[in-house]
């Protein structure tokens, strides 16, 4: 049952807030993970073999769609409201287009011998 923010005891408000930094924990470590497989193309130093390559963006985008998840149940739980959730939806999607476009073209990110 749904109580009022004003009539929630201290237990109830303790246990959203703590859901609520649970989840933006969950949203920065799928983001850190999601960075960290791109730090390879960020460095300069381009990879050499190309299902290792696409094994790391095919993790990238499987962090991106946690990440999406995550963004799904901020906003049904009205932690972040609808515009934050559509606005960081569309970086999401931005994302997931890049890593999609570098899955089916990763020649252009490899070195060549």
């Amino acid at each position: 049952m749904w109580i009022p923010s004003g009539k929630k005891s201290r237990k109830q408000r303790s246990e959203i807030r703590g859901r609520k930094s649970e989840k933006t924990s969950e949203v920065t470590a799928d983001s850190n993970q999601l960075c960290q497989g791109f730090e390879c193309i960020q460095s300069g130093v381009r990879p050499r073999y190309e299902a290792h390559f696409i094994s790391t963006l095919t993790d990238c985008d499987g962090e991106n769609s946690e990440t999406d998840s995550s963004l799904d149940f901020a906003r049904d739980c009205s932690y972040i409201t609808r515009e934050e959730h559509s606005d960081l939806t569309v970086l999401s999607q931005e994302v997931g287009r890049m890593l999609g476009s570098m899955i089916k073209n990763p020649c252009s990110f490899l070195t060549h011998h």
